[in-house]
This record gives C-alpha cells, structure tokens and sequence, in this order.
C-alpha cells in the first residue's frame, strides 16, 4: 500500500519542481499545464489529478515558500543569555534559510509573479510579511525585559531583515550572485548585531 503513495507522493514532487521551473523561465501568465506536464515527465491529466488548475499549483508553490519561511529555527528569547549571543543565532538561522537554494527558487517564482501580476501578490507578500515573526517576536521579549531601548519591534525587525538580505537574498535573486562565503557571512552577522545593539541595547 505504500509504494503507490510513494509515487504519488514522487509525481506531485516533479510537478511542483517543474512548475517553479517553467514560472521562473517564462512566467506565470505564459506558463501552460501542457508545458509543466512535458517537463515533469506525466500526462496532463496527472497533473489535474494532483492540481485542479495552475492557480491552485502555483498556490502549493507559494505555500512551499511559507512553510520554508516559518520552520525556519525559532530561537526563544532567554532573559539569562546575553543578547548578542542570542541574535547571533536568530541571524545565522536566517542567513541558512537565504542560502538555500529551494528557497531561493521559490522566492524568485513569487517574486517574478509579484512584478507581472501585483492583485495577486498582495495576499502573497502579506503572507510572507507574517512569517518573519520569529525576530519580532523575540525583539518583543528582549524590549519587555527591560535589556532594549523603546522601539518598535516589527521596525527594528525589518531593519534586521534589510541588512541580511541586502547581502544574502537580492544579490543572489536579482544579479545571480554566488551564496556567500563562511567568512562573508559572519562579517555581515557582526556588523548586523554591531549596528543593532549599539543603537537599541539599554
């Protein structure tokens, strides 16, 4: 009874993969179930089977995406730690998530949609709004503790995500630059923390 399940489970897999492909080469809008069936490999009607339309599939794409985002490691504020110890491991969770490449993929297939079609990326970029809780979250729990200066946590939160992404993300989505290097990623993990602490740590 299990191999079934496990091809079924293979098929939707090739078909999701071929999606991302064919949305990143040629876009939402121009992109066929004809065409996203040849390059996975199944007939069309299995591609129905699993997806009712191309809404639906590029749905489960973006849907991919926010599952990546909010399993992302959740670091819990810990009033006995120090702080930069702390962010340091909310940051470098962060950095792993940009660097991997099946996130990079998707995020370039939401954002690509985001750019042609904007009414139907606004509930998609609120969505991904939402799932970048995890740093605010713990901004809160460290500004309750008394240990950061009065600010706004999903402000601060955001400042924290542009200075990661401004190295780790539109590079590599928008020029295709190369991940960064080990060395790359704790110069912009400390000069990240660097700027934070010195401007919020009470």
């Amino acid at each position: 009874m299990t191999a079934p399940k496990r091809l079924t489970d293979r098929k939707r897999n090739a078909i999701i993969q071929a999606a991302i492909s064919e949305f990143r080469a040629s876009g939402f809008e121009i992109t066929s179930m004809d065409k996203i069936a040849a390059t996975a490999g199944v007939s069309k009607r299995t591609v129905y089977n699993h997806f009712p339309s191309k809404e639906e599939l590029f749905a489960e794409i973006l849907h991919q995406l926010w599952t990546s985002i909010s399993t992302q490691a959740e670091i819990a504020y810990q009033r006995d730690q120090p702080l930069r110890q702390q962010l340091e491991k909310v940051l470098r969770a962060k950095l792993q998530l940009l660097a991997d490449d099946n996130f990079l993929n998707l995020a370039r297939v939401a954002i690509a949609a985001a750019i042609h079609s904007p009414e139907r990326a606004q509930n998609m970029v609120a969505r991904l709004g939402e799932r970048e809780e995890g740093l605010t979250l713990w901004i809160r729990a460290a500004l309750a503790d008394g240990r950061l200066k009065p600010l706004d946590p999903e402000f601060a939160a955001q400042q924290i995500h542009g200075l990661l992404k401004g190295f780790a993300f539109w590079p590599q989505i928008t020029m295709g630059q190369a991940a960064l290097t080990a060395d790359m990623q704790s110069q912009v993990v400390e000069s990240a923390m660097d700027l934070f602490l010195g401007h919020y740590q009470a």
